[in-house]
C-alpha cells in the first residue's frame, strides 16, 4: 500500500477557483477519473477527477475553500506500484490527418462504465475535423459555429432539408398555423367593437400551402448558409462504426428512403445531435386517424371531434389550431392539471379563456385502449387515481398523441464509439457537452430535458467552441461551458403562457420564501386597448432573511429575482426580459426603475417589480 496526494490539475487560466461541492468522503473507494470535487470560477463550474484508483484517507479541502493548480485535494491509499504512474483516460486513436494532440480538457468527461469501442479497419470515404450527427436547431448551429471558427465540418442529416423536427414538422409550422388561428379569433372578437368581417371561409389546401411556404423559406436559408460556410452535408442515417468513424446510409426523395449506398466519414471530433421522436402508445391502432404532432401538422382535414392524449404544450397548441378551424376538443391527462410546469394561477387564466374549445377535460385519467372502427377511433379510459369518474368509451374523428418525446440515443450505435447511453436513450454529458468519450460531444434533446430548441442552440455553441479551442490550442474557447441559470418555456396558445426560473409552486414545495409582484393586465392601458386584459405578469424575488442589501433585512426590494411568469398575448415575446433579469441578478429596484415604453404590454414587467417593491401607482395601494 502507498499513500499519495491527489492534486488539482491544470485548470486553464484561472488563478484560483472555489470549492462548491465535495463528492467523496474518507473511506470511499474510488476509481481513476472519478470526480472528487466541483469547483467554480467566474465563468464556469468544473469537476476535478482523481488520477488514481484507491481509498480516500483524508480530505484536504472543504466547501468554500479557494484552491489553485497543484493544491492537494485529498490523500489516497493505492495498491502496489499503482502510484508509479497516473491512470490515463483512454484516448481513441485519431485519424492520420490529426497532427497534434489536443490540450487536456478543462472539464472532465462524465464518469461512465467503460465501453469498448469497435475497431474500424476499413477506409473512409471522407474526413473532417468535426462530424455533426443531426441537422436540427442544435446540429446546424453546432456545424455553423464550428465552421465559423475555422474547422472542416461534415453534417449528417437523414431528411431532405436541414432544420430537424423544429423547423420542418414542429415549432415553426405550428407557429405559422397558430398565427392564422390567432388572427381568426381576433377578427371574431372585433364584432364587439363594431367591426364585422363575417364568418371565415377556410381553404385547408391553401392553408397547408402557406405553412409549407414558411418552412421552405427557412430551410432554403439554412441550405444557403451551409454552402456559404463550406459545411459538407451528407444526407442519410448515421451510425457509429468506431471511435472515429461514422457510417452513413444515404437517403433520397422528399422523405427518408434509403438509396442502398453507404459512406464512411472519419472525424477528429463528433457532436451527436440526433434529437428525439414522439412517443407512441403501444395500444393505439395503426390508422391515419391516429397522429402525432407531425401528422397533426400535415393538416389533412378538420375533424368534427378530436381527442388530445396529453395535456402538455404540444397537444394544447395543436388543439388551439384545430379548434379555431372548427373541431370540438376532448383532452385526457394523467396528472391533476393541464400544462404541467407552469404555475396554476397562470394556467387558470388560460383555461378560463379556452373553456369554449373543450367538451371534456379529463384529468387524473389515463387512456387504456383504442380500436379503429368505421365511425372513428373508439377510445377507452380509466381512473389514474382513486375517486375519479371517467366517461364511457368515446369515438373520435382524430386522435392526437402528445404524451411526450423519447431520445434517439439507441438508434445511432453509440456503443460502437464507446459512448454510454442510458436505458431511456439519453446520453450523459458534462457542462462542456462532453460524453464519457472525451472527443465525442452531445447536445439537444438527446442529453435530457427540457427538450427545447433554444436550449440546443446554446449547447451547440459550447460544444463547437470547446472543440475549436482544443484543436487550435485556444484556452479561452476550450474553457467554454453551458452554465445557463434558467431556460424559459412558452406555450404558444391563446393566450400565451410563459415562465422562467423558479415558479411559485416550486418555491412553496422547496420552502423558499419569496416576495411576489403580481400585475394584472386589467390595469394595463395597452391590454385594455387591445381588448385582451385577461393577462397577468408575475415576478418572484428572494425574500429570505439573508437576502437584501447586506444589512440582513429582507423586504426592501433588494432580494434578487428568482423567477417569473405571464399569461397573455405575446407573453412568449416578453419572457426573455425576465430571463435576462435572472441571469444578471437583478432585484425589484433594478427592474422597476428601468424605464419601459408606455403604453406597452412589456411595461407590465416593470410594474410587477414595482408591486413587489411597494411603489406601483397603477394599482390600488396595498392594505396596511
Amino acid at each position: 500500500m502507498a499513500i499519495i496526494d491527489i492534486k488539482v490539475p491544470d485548470i486553464g487560466d484561472f488563478a484560483e477557483v472555489g470549492v462548491i461541492e465535495v463528492l467523496v468522503k474518507p473511506g470511499d473507494a474510488i476509481r481513476a477519473e472519478q470526480s472528487l470535487i466541483t469547483v467554480e470560477s467566474d465563468k464556469a463550474s468544473m469537476e476535478i477527477p482523481s488520477s488514481h484508483a484507491g481509498v480516500v484517507k483524508e480530505l484536504k479541502v472543504k466547501l468554500g475553500d479557494k484552491i489553485a493548480e497543484g493544491a492537494v485535494v485529498l490523500t489516497l491509499e493505492v495498491q502496489g506500484d499503482a502510484a508509479a504512474a497516473p491512470a490515463a483516460a483512454p484516448t481513441p486513436a485519431a485519424p492520420a490527418s490529426e497532427s497534434k494532440p489536443a490540450p487536456a480538457p478543462a472539464v472532465q468527461a462524465p464518469a461512465a462504465p467503460n465501453i469498448a469501442a469497435a475497431n474500424f479497419g476499413g477506409a473512409a470515404d471522407m474526413d473532417c475535423d468535426v462530424l455533426v450527427l443531426g441537422g436540427g436547431p442544435g446540429g446546424y448551429s453546432a456545424a455553423f459555429r464550428a465552421a465559423d471558427l475555422g474547422l472542416k465540418v461534415t453534417l449528417v442529416e437523414r431528411y431532405a432539408t436541414l432544420g430537424g423536427v423544429c423547423l420542418n414538422v414542429g415549432c415553426i409550422p405550428s407557429k405559422a398555423l397558430l398565427h392564422v388561428a390567432a388572427v381568426m379569433d381576433e377578427v371574431s372578437h372585433l364584432s364587439a367593437a363594431g367591426i364585422d368581417f363575417g364568418a371565415p371561409k377556410v381553404n385547408v389546401d391553401m392553408l397547408r400551402g402557406h405553412k409549407e411556404k414558411v418552412i421552405g423559406k427557412l430551410t432554403g436559408g439554412l441550405a444557403a448558409m451551409a454552402k456559404m460556410r463550406k459545411v459538407t452535408v451528407v444526407r442519410g442515417y448515421g451510425h457509429f462504426v468506431g471511435a472515429n468513424h461514422l457510417e452513413v446510409e444515404e437517403t433520397t426523395g422528399t422523405s427518408q428512403d434509403k438509396t442502398g449506398t453507404k459512406k464512411v466519414v472519419a472525424f477528429k471530433r463528433a457532436i451527436i445531435a440526433a434529437g428525439s421522436q414522439a412517443v407512441r402508445l403501444p395500444f393505439m391502432p395503426e390508422d391515419p386517424r391516429v397522429v402525432d404532432s407531425t401528422g397533426a401538422l400535415a393538416l389533412q382535414g378538420v375533424p368534427k371531434r378530436m381527442l388530445i392524449l396529453g395535456g402538455g404544450i404540444i397537444g394544447l397548441e395543436m388543439g388551439t389550431v384545430y379548434s379555431t378551424l372548427g373541431a370540438r376538443l376532448d383532452v385526457v391527462e394523467m396528472m391533476d392539471g393541464l400544462m404541467q410546469g407552469a404555475d396554476r394561477d397562470l394556467v387558470k387564466v388560460w383555461q378560463k379563456m379556452n373553456a369554449h374549445r373543450f367538451d371534456n377535460i379529463m384529468l387524473n385519467t389515463k387512456t387504456v385502449a383504442a380500436e379503429a372502427t368505421p365511425e372513428g377511433i373508439k377510445v377507452s379510459f380509466a381512473p389514474a387515481k382513486d375517486g375519479v369518474t371517467v366517461p364511457e368509451p368515446q369515438v373520435y374523428d382524430l386522435v392526437l398523441q402528445a404524451v411526450g418525446r423519447t431520445p434517439n440515443g439507441k438508434k445511432i450505435a453509440a456503443d460502437k464509439a464507446g459512448v454510454a447511453v442510458t436505458d431511456r436513450g439519453f446520453i450523459d454529458v458534462n457542462i462542456q457537452m462532453r460524453t464519457n468519450v472525451p472527443h465525442i460531444f452531445a447536445i439537444g434533446d438527446i442529453v435530457g430535458q427540457p427538450m427545447l430548441a433554444h436550449k440546443a442552440v446554446h449547447e451547440a455553441h459550447v460544444a463547437a467552441e470547446v472543440i475549436a479551442g482544443e484543436l487550435q490550442g485556444n484556452k479561452e474557447l476550450a474553457s467554454a461551458a453551458f452554465n445557463a441559470r434558467v431556460i424559459p418555456s412558452v406555450a404558444y396558445t391563446d393566450p400565451e403562457v410563459a415562465w422562467v426560473g423558479l415558479t411559485e409552486d416550486q418555491a412553496k414545495a422547496q420552502g423558499i420564501k419569496v416576495k411576489k409582484g403580481l400585475f394584472p393586465w386589467t390595469a394595463s392601458g395597452r391590454a385594455i386597448a387591445n381588448g385582451r386584459d385577461e393577462g397577468v405578469t408575475k415576478l418572484l424575488f428572494d425574500d429570505s432573511p439573508e437576502a437584501g442589501s447586506g444589512d440582513g433585512h429582507a423586504g426592501r426590494g433588494h432580494g434578487k429575482i428568482l423567477g417569473g411568469g405571464m399569461v397573455g398575448t405575446h407573453a412568449g415575446d416578453m419572457i426573455g426580459e425576465i430571463a435576462l433579469a435572472i441571469e444578471m441578478g437583478a432585484d425589484a429596484v433594478d427592474i422597476g426603475k428601468t424605464i419601459h415604453p408606455h403604453p406597452t404590454l412589456g411595461e407590465s414587467i416593470g410594474m410587477a417589480a414595482e408591486v413587489a417593491h411597494g411603489s406601483c401607482t397603477d394599482v390600488p395601494p396595498a392594505r396596511k
